[in-house]
Order: structure tokens, then C-alpha cells, then sequence
């Protein structure tokens, strides 16, 4: 088998191939007399091998280790691993395509925010249509990175805590309320005398269990809050601030 050959059964480019080679991960096969180097079925395997463990986020030098474990083994064990790390891709490749259905199943769509989660499409759904409101499309970004980024672990608690707080008709409709006040306050001041209301029905909406009991800081000025709401409207930060100082006193008393 030519190298032409050997990187078009995986799927690689002869560059690729070669700077395996130069990389020490890719044996260096036999030369025909005629110069040409001669690949074999197990260098098929080896090269295959690579490139799933590359797909999988390993470094060189991590699949250097890797390759180095199973240099000891037959080909026939390394055509048994390589075969159940296809399985566990086509069991990943599955569990993707059920969630793409979900999505673009799920009542009313997929959200402007971009594919989430079946729970979290479901979530958005109840609130209703909330497209002209710049408060709750920013919101909804919010909560999309948030559950994007939480551990696996935390991730069900922060859906339980949202479904509590926002998952019925009526707290749907506080949260639409809640959007419309902030919305109005797009161009006012921090002394607004609208803040006091905007800030009660935002408490109502925050989940209590995300807010923690003590040591918070309630800031805008600090550290993430100043991360999350530098672009608000001094009226909107200043209604975010006293919602929060509001859930978070409610839930220590």
C-alpha cells in the first residue's frame, strides 16, 4: 500500500501521514526497491487510532502514550479497541441526534438563542414569546452560557431551580411583567422612581435556591455582576442589584 493509498483509507492528508512519521507516532514502514515505502494493515490501524484520538481532544504527545500502551498488544486487540471506541462515538453521534430532534421538535422551535437544551427550550417555551424584549433576550443568553458552563452535577439543580421559579403560568407571567419594567427603564437613571417597582417583581422571579444565604456581594461594580450587567442601563443595574439584595435577604429570613 502506497501512503496516497494508506491516508485515503483514514481519511488523513500524505502531509498528515508524514508528520506522523517525523512525530514518531507512525512507524516508518519497509521501502520497496524501488524506494517507495510499502504500508501494511497494521499501519491502517495505527493511523486510524491517531486521528480518533486526536478527534477526541488528545495532544501528540498524549497519543503518544497511548500508542506506546499498545505496542505489547497483537493486532487483533487493537482492531477490538479500535472497534469499541467507534461504538462509544456512534452511542455519542446517537444521544446528539436524539437531542437535535428534541430541539427542533420542542413547541415553538428552536430559540433565537441558538440550539440549548430540551429542558431549557422547554423553559423559554412557557415564558411565552418574549422576542421584543431586549431584557429577556439578554436574560435568556444569560441563563444559555450559565447551564453551558455549570458542571455536569450542578447542572439538573440549576433546571430544577428554574423550572420551581419559572415553570408555571403564573410565574411566567411575573417574569414577562419583570422583563417589560426593565425594559422601560432602557434610558432612565439609577434614582428612577420606577427602580423600586422593576426590583420587587424581579425578586419574585429569582430562584431562591441559586442565591446564596450570606457573603454575596450585591456590587454592580465587582467582579461578575460587573461582567454581566456593564452593558445595563444604570436605572436596570440599579433594579438587578436591589431584585437581588431583595431574594437574597427573603431567603436568609
Amino acid at each position: 500500500m502506497r501512503i496516497g493509498e494508506l491516508a485515503d483509507a483514514v481519511g488523513v492528508t500524505t502531509r498528515t501521514v508524514r508528520h506522523y512519521h517525523h512525530q514518531g507516532l507512525l512507524p516508518e514502514p519497509e521501502r520497496l526497491a524501488n524506494g517507495y515505502r510499502s504500508y501494511t494493515l497494521r499501519h491502517v490501524v495505527v493511523l486510524a487510532r491517531i486521528r480518533r484520538l486526536t478527534e477526541l481532544g488528545l495532544g501528540l504527545a498524549e497519543v503518544r502514550d497511548v500508542l506506546a500502551d499498545d505496542a505489547g498488544k497483537d493486532l487483533a486487540e487493537v482492531l477490538e479497541e479500535l472497534d469499541a471506541d467507534l461504538a462509544r462515538q456512534e452511542a455519542a453521534i446517537r444521544d446528539r441526534r436524539t437531542r437535535l430532534r428534541a430541539l427542533l421538535e420542542a413547541e415553538g422551535g428552536v430559540p433565537p438563542e441558538g440550539p440549548v437544551s430540551p429542558e431549557l427550550a422547554e423553559l423559554f417555551a412557557g415564558i411565552g414569546d418574549v422576542s421584543g424584549s431586549p431584557m429577556a433576550l439578554r436574560d435568556r443568553e444569560m441563563l444559555v452560557l450559565l447551564e453551558s458552563t455549570v458542571a455536569p452535577e450542578e447542572r439538573e439543580g440549576l433546571l430544577a431551580a428554574m423550572r420551581g421559579a419559572l415553570g408555571s403560568p403564573e410565574a411566567a407571567a411575573r417574569a414577562r411583567r419583570a422583563y417589560a419594567l426593565l425594559d422601560e427603564l432602557a434610558d432612565a437613571g439609577a434614582d428612577d422612581r420606577r427602580v423600586a417597582e422593576a426590583a420587587r417583581v424581579l425578586a419574585d422571579c429569582m430562584p431562591a435556591e441559586l442565591l446564596p444565604e450570606e457573603g454575596f456581594d450585591l456590587d454592580p461594580g465587582h467582579g461578575l455582576l460587573s461582567a454581566l450587567y456593564a452593558d445595563f442601563a444604570p436605572a436596570q443595574a440599579e433594579a438587578v442589584r436591589r431584585a437581588m439584595e431583595i431574594a437574597s435577604r427573603g431567603r436568609r429570613s
